[in-house]
Protein backbone atom coordinates (compact mmCIF):
# COMPACT_ATOMS: atom_id res chain seq x y z
CA UNK A 1 0.00 0.00 0.00
CA UNK A 2 1.45 3.36 -1.31
CA UNK A 3 1.24 6.52 0.57
CA UNK A 4 -0.09 9.24 -1.68
CA UNK A 5 3.70 11.17 -2.27
CA UNK A 6 5.21 8.00 -3.09
CA UNK A 7 3.04 7.45 -6.14
CA UNK A 8 5.37 9.60 -8.34
CA UNK A 9 8.23 7.44 -7.33
CA UNK A 10 6.44 4.11 -7.77
CA UNK A 11 4.84 5.18 -11.10
CA UNK A 12 9.07 5.76 -12.25
CA UNK A 13 10.32 2.56 -10.60
CA UNK A 14 7.65 0.76 -12.91
CA UNK A 15 8.48 1.99 -15.98
CA UNK A 16 12.12 1.39 -15.48
CA UNK A 17 11.08 -1.97 -14.55
CA UNK A 18 9.36 -2.50 -17.68
CA UNK A 19 12.12 -1.09 -19.85
CA UNK A 20 14.94 -3.31 -18.56
CA UNK A 21 12.12 -6.35 -18.81
CA UNK A 22 11.20 -5.02 -22.06
CA UNK A 23 15.30 -5.06 -23.14
CA UNK A 24 15.41 -8.38 -22.02
CA UNK A 25 12.87 -9.61 -24.07
CA UNK A 26 13.58 -8.05 -27.22
CA UNK A 27 17.12 -8.23 -26.79
CA UNK A 28 17.30 -4.42 -27.45
CA UNK A 29 19.95 -2.19 -25.69
CA UNK A 30 17.93 0.86 -23.93
CA UNK A 31 20.75 1.26 -21.53
CA UNK A 32 20.61 5.22 -22.02
CA UNK A 33 17.50 5.46 -21.53
CA UNK A 34 17.27 3.60 -18.39
CA UNK A 35 20.34 5.54 -17.25
CA UNK A 36 18.45 9.06 -17.87
CA UNK A 37 15.02 7.34 -15.68
CA UNK A 38 17.20 6.47 -12.85
CA UNK A 39 18.88 9.47 -12.51
CA UNK A 40 15.52 11.30 -12.63
CA UNK A 41 14.40 8.83 -10.29
CA UNK A 42 17.40 10.02 -7.86
CA UNK A 43 16.41 13.22 -8.13
CA UNK A 44 12.81 12.81 -7.85
CA UNK A 45 13.31 11.06 -3.99
CA UNK A 46 15.90 13.45 -2.90
CA UNK A 47 13.30 16.34 -3.71
CA UNK A 48 10.28 13.71 -2.21
CA UNK A 49 12.02 13.05 1.05
CA UNK A 50 13.94 16.03 1.64
CA UNK A 51 10.58 18.03 1.95
CA UNK A 52 8.14 15.61 3.64
CA UNK A 53 5.83 17.65 5.89
CA UNK A 54 5.38 16.30 9.63
CA UNK A 55 2.39 14.73 9.01
CA UNK A 56 3.58 12.27 5.84
CA UNK A 57 6.24 11.25 8.16
CA UNK A 58 3.76 10.03 11.03
CA UNK A 59 2.62 8.28 7.41
CA UNK A 60 5.90 6.64 7.23
CA UNK A 61 6.40 5.91 10.68
CA UNK A 62 3.32 3.89 10.26
CA UNK A 63 4.23 2.14 6.68
CA UNK A 64 3.72 -1.43 6.46
CA UNK A 65 7.39 -3.01 5.77
CA UNK A 66 9.21 -0.99 8.53
CA UNK A 67 11.45 -2.87 11.07
CA UNK A 68 10.01 -4.34 13.61
CA UNK A 69 11.60 -5.27 17.43
CA UNK A 70 11.36 -9.00 15.79
CA UNK A 71 12.93 -8.03 12.37
CA UNK A 72 15.69 -6.29 14.43
CA UNK A 73 16.11 -8.79 16.93
CA UNK A 74 17.12 -11.08 14.11
CA UNK A 75 19.21 -9.29 11.83
CA UNK A 76 20.98 -7.39 14.32
CA UNK A 77 21.33 -9.43 17.02
CA UNK A 78 22.23 -12.95 18.04
CA UNK A 79 21.37 -15.78 20.09
CA UNK A 80 18.15 -14.54 20.97
CA UNK A 81 16.66 -16.46 23.48
CA UNK A 82 12.98 -14.76 24.02
CA UNK A 83 11.29 -14.86 27.91
CA UNK A 84 8.05 -14.93 27.94
CA UNK A 85 5.17 -13.96 30.91
CA UNK A 86 5.06 -11.38 33.89
CA UNK A 87 4.80 -13.55 36.46
CA UNK A 88 1.64 -12.53 37.69
CA UNK A 89 -0.79 -12.66 34.87
CA UNK A 90 -0.35 -13.41 31.87
CA UNK A 91 2.22 -13.22 28.53
CA UNK A 92 1.59 -9.63 27.01
CA UNK A 93 2.78 -10.53 22.67
CA UNK A 94 2.90 -6.61 21.97
CA UNK A 95 5.98 -6.68 24.01
CA UNK A 96 8.55 -9.19 23.23
CA UNK A 97 11.78 -9.15 25.21
CA UNK A 98 15.02 -11.84 26.02
CA UNK A 99 18.55 -12.19 26.07
CA UNK A 100 20.75 -11.86 23.48
CA UNK A 101 24.19 -10.92 21.89
CA UNK A 102 25.38 -7.83 19.97
CA UNK A 103 29.16 -7.11 18.65
CA UNK A 104 30.05 -9.88 20.96
CA UNK A 105 28.44 -8.49 24.66
CA UNK A 106 25.44 -10.20 26.26
CA UNK A 107 22.44 -7.80 26.73
CA UNK A 108 19.12 -7.90 27.18
CA UNK A 109 17.00 -6.84 24.51
CA UNK A 110 12.50 -5.42 25.00
CA UNK A 111 10.48 -3.92 22.32
CA UNK A 112 6.95 -3.27 21.45
CA UNK A 113 5.76 -5.56 18.39
CA UNK A 114 3.56 -4.87 16.03
CA UNK A 115 2.31 -7.66 13.12
CA UNK A 116 2.93 -7.32 9.81
CA UNK A 117 -0.93 -9.15 8.95
CA UNK A 118 -3.81 -8.36 10.28
CA UNK A 119 -4.12 -11.62 12.01
CA UNK A 120 -0.73 -10.76 13.54
CA UNK A 121 -1.69 -7.57 14.44
CA UNK A 122 -4.87 -8.63 16.27
CA UNK A 123 -2.62 -11.20 17.85
CA UNK A 124 0.21 -8.23 19.15
CA UNK A 125 -3.07 -5.75 20.03
CA UNK A 126 -1.46 -3.83 17.39
CA UNK A 127 1.60 -3.24 19.70
CA UNK A 128 -0.36 -1.66 22.19
CA UNK A 129 0.42 -3.25 25.61
CA UNK A 130 -1.23 -4.53 28.45
CA UNK A 131 -0.39 -4.46 32.22
CA UNK A 132 1.14 -7.36 32.05
CA UNK A 133 3.95 -6.20 29.17
CA UNK A 134 5.05 -3.66 31.09
CA UNK A 135 5.46 -5.56 34.29
CA UNK A 136 7.31 -8.47 31.47
CA UNK A 137 9.35 -5.15 30.55
CA UNK A 138 10.25 -4.42 34.32
CA UNK A 139 11.51 -8.53 34.56
CA UNK A 140 13.77 -7.81 32.36
CA UNK A 141 14.92 -4.60 33.49
CA UNK A 142 15.67 -6.23 36.78
CA UNK A 143 17.49 -9.10 34.23
CA UNK A 144 19.97 -6.61 33.63
CA UNK A 145 20.96 -5.37 36.26
CA UNK A 146 21.57 -8.90 38.16
CA UNK A 147 23.82 -9.59 35.52
CA UNK A 148 25.31 -6.16 34.42
CA UNK A 149 23.93 -6.49 30.98
CA UNK A 150 23.64 -3.26 29.12
CA UNK A 151 19.79 -2.81 28.69
CA UNK A 152 18.28 -1.81 24.39
CA UNK A 153 14.57 -1.10 24.33
CA UNK A 154 12.89 -0.87 20.80
CA UNK A 155 9.95 1.87 21.16
CA UNK A 156 7.02 1.43 17.95
CA UNK A 157 3.52 1.56 19.80
CA UNK A 158 0.46 4.02 19.28
CA UNK A 159 0.61 4.08 22.82
CA UNK A 160 -0.49 1.91 25.99
CA UNK A 161 -4.02 0.04 25.09
CA UNK A 162 -6.43 2.35 27.10
CA UNK A 163 -9.45 -0.20 27.04
CA UNK A 164 -11.39 -1.39 30.64
CA UNK A 165 -9.55 -4.56 30.72
CA UNK A 166 -5.99 -2.53 30.83
CA UNK A 167 -7.21 0.10 33.30
CA UNK A 168 -8.77 -3.02 35.90
CA UNK A 169 -4.96 -4.40 35.73
CA UNK A 170 -3.80 -0.87 36.65
CA UNK A 171 -2.35 0.06 33.27
CA UNK A 172 -1.27 4.00 34.52
CA UNK A 173 0.11 2.64 37.86
CA UNK A 174 2.26 0.13 35.67
CA UNK A 175 3.44 2.47 33.16
CA UNK A 176 4.98 5.06 36.26
CA UNK A 177 6.55 1.84 37.81
CA UNK A 178 8.33 1.12 34.49
CA UNK A 179 9.71 4.51 33.98
CA UNK A 180 10.95 4.56 37.80
CA UNK A 181 12.67 1.11 37.38
CA UNK A 182 13.93 2.06 33.90
CA UNK A 183 15.29 5.14 35.46
CA UNK A 184 16.78 2.83 38.07
CA UNK A 185 18.88 1.16 36.33
CA UNK A 186 22.76 0.82 36.90
CA UNK A 187 23.41 -0.65 34.01
CA UNK A 188 23.90 1.06 30.18
CA UNK A 189 20.07 1.81 28.80
CA UNK A 190 19.97 2.77 25.17
CA UNK A 191 16.04 3.29 23.63
CA UNK A 192 15.32 3.42 20.06
CA UNK A 193 12.45 5.16 18.70
CA UNK A 194 11.58 2.83 15.73
CA UNK A 195 8.57 3.80 14.77
CA UNK A 196 6.06 5.55 17.15
CA UNK A 197 6.39 6.49 19.86
CA UNK A 198 3.03 7.28 21.72
CA UNK A 199 2.51 8.59 25.51
CA UNK A 200 3.01 6.77 28.30
CA UNK A 201 3.34 3.68 26.67
CA UNK A 202 6.32 4.78 24.31
CA UNK A 203 8.26 6.56 27.48
CA UNK A 204 7.60 3.28 29.48
CA UNK A 205 10.63 1.63 28.43
CA UNK A 206 12.32 4.42 26.81
CA UNK A 207 14.03 6.29 29.82
CA UNK A 208 17.47 5.64 28.25
CA UNK A 209 20.72 7.10 29.33
CA UNK A 210 20.72 8.14 25.60
CA UNK A 211 17.34 7.90 23.14
CA UNK A 212 17.76 7.36 19.62
CA UNK A 213 15.18 7.69 16.70
CA UNK A 214 14.48 6.46 13.12
CA UNK A 215 14.96 9.66 10.38
CA UNK A 216 10.92 9.29 9.93
CA UNK A 217 9.69 7.73 13.16
CA UNK A 218 7.76 9.89 15.75
CA UNK A 219 7.55 10.29 19.43
CA UNK A 220 5.00 12.78 21.15
CA UNK A 221 2.49 12.28 24.13
CA UNK A 222 -0.27 11.82 21.84
CA UNK A 223 -0.55 11.14 18.12
CA UNK A 224 -2.25 13.74 16.06
CA UNK A 225 -5.65 12.02 15.24
CA UNK A 226 -5.87 12.46 19.02
CA UNK A 227 -4.78 15.67 19.75
CA UNK A 228 -6.56 17.21 16.63
CA UNK A 229 -10.03 15.19 17.94
CA UNK A 230 -9.02 16.73 21.77
CA UNK A 231 -8.57 20.40 20.45
CA UNK A 232 -10.84 21.02 17.32
CA UNK A 233 -13.37 17.75 17.79
CA UNK A 234 -11.82 16.82 14.54
CA UNK A 235 -9.70 13.61 14.03
CA UNK A 236 -9.39 15.19 10.35
CA UNK A 237 -7.16 17.96 11.35
CA UNK A 238 -4.57 15.54 12.23
CA UNK A 239 -2.01 17.06 9.79
CA UNK A 240 -2.36 20.59 11.96
CA UNK A 241 -2.06 18.98 14.87
CA UNK A 242 1.26 17.08 13.66
CA UNK A 243 2.58 20.65 12.95
CA UNK A 244 2.15 21.94 16.48
CA UNK A 245 3.06 19.15 18.21
CA UNK A 246 6.23 19.01 16.77
CA UNK A 247 6.98 15.46 16.91
CA UNK A 248 9.31 14.30 14.52
CA UNK A 249 13.04 13.22 14.43
CA UNK A 250 14.74 16.91 13.71
CA UNK A 251 12.37 18.58 15.66
CA UNK A 252 12.48 16.22 18.54
CA UNK A 253 16.70 16.42 18.25
CA UNK A 254 16.56 20.51 18.26
CA UNK A 255 14.25 20.26 21.37
CA UNK A 256 16.50 17.83 23.40
CA UNK A 257 14.23 15.35 23.59
CA UNK A 258 16.12 13.04 21.46
CA UNK A 259 19.98 12.91 21.77
CA UNK A 260 20.63 10.81 18.18
CA UNK A 261 19.03 10.92 14.27
CA UNK A 262 19.23 7.44 12.66
CA UNK A 263 19.20 7.96 9.18
CA UNK A 264 16.95 5.75 6.87
CA UNK A 265 18.41 5.26 3.31
CA UNK A 266 16.17 6.81 0.68
CA UNK A 267 12.37 5.60 0.33
CA UNK A 268 12.45 5.11 3.61
CA UNK A 269 12.65 2.22 6.27
CA UNK A 270 9.83 0.74 4.67
CA UNK A 271 11.17 0.23 1.63
CA UNK A 272 14.94 -0.75 2.46
CA UNK A 273 14.89 -2.57 5.61
CA UNK A 274 18.30 -4.23 5.81
CA UNK A 275 20.32 -1.01 5.28
CA UNK A 276 18.13 0.63 7.61
CA UNK A 277 18.79 -1.86 10.24
CA UNK A 278 22.45 -2.03 9.50
CA UNK A 279 22.34 1.89 10.34
CA UNK A 280 20.63 1.08 13.62
CA UNK A 281 23.21 -1.33 14.49
CA UNK A 282 25.91 0.95 13.73
CA UNK A 283 24.64 3.68 15.84
CA UNK A 284 23.81 1.68 18.63
CA UNK A 285 27.36 0.22 18.71
CA UNK A 286 28.48 3.57 19.17
CA UNK A 287 26.33 5.05 22.04
CA UNK A 288 26.67 1.39 23.64
CA UNK A 289 30.76 1.76 23.41
CA UNK A 290 30.48 4.82 24.91
CA UNK A 291 28.22 4.45 28.10
CA UNK A 292 30.02 1.04 28.71
CA UNK A 293 33.43 3.56 30.09
CA UNK A 294 30.55 4.40 32.82
CA UNK A 295 30.52 3.32 36.55
CA UNK A 296 26.80 2.56 37.48
CA UNK A 297 26.95 5.42 39.62
CA UNK A 298 27.57 7.89 36.62
CA UNK A 299 25.15 5.90 34.40
CA UNK A 300 22.49 6.83 36.88
CA UNK A 301 23.68 10.54 37.72
CA UNK A 302 23.76 10.95 33.49
CA UNK A 303 20.38 9.30 33.20
CA UNK A 304 18.75 11.55 35.89
CA UNK A 305 20.75 14.59 34.17
CA UNK A 306 19.47 14.25 30.92
CA UNK A 307 15.48 14.13 31.86
CA UNK A 308 16.23 16.41 34.32
CA UNK A 309 17.26 19.35 31.87
CA UNK A 310 14.30 18.33 29.18
CA UNK A 311 12.27 21.75 29.20
CA UNK A 312 14.15 24.25 31.41
CA UNK A 313 13.48 27.54 31.16
CA UNK A 314 16.45 30.05 30.31
CA UNK A 315 16.49 33.41 30.92
CA UNK A 316 17.74 36.14 28.68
Amino acid sequence: MALEFEQPILELESRIRELREYAQEKGVDLSDEIALLEQKLERLQKETFANLSRWQRVQLARAPGRPTTLDIVQHVFEDFVELHGDRAFADDPAIVGGLARFHGRSVVVVGHQKGKTTKENIHRNFGMPHPEGYRKAMRMMDLADRFGFPFVSLVDTPGAYPGVSAEERGQAWVIAQSIQRMGRLRVPAVAVILGEGGSGGALAIAVGNRVLIMENAWYSVISPESCAAILWRDAAQAEQAADALKLTAHDLRELGVVDRVIPEPGGGAHRHPERAMQALAEALAEELAELERLTPEELLEDRYRRFRQMGAVREA
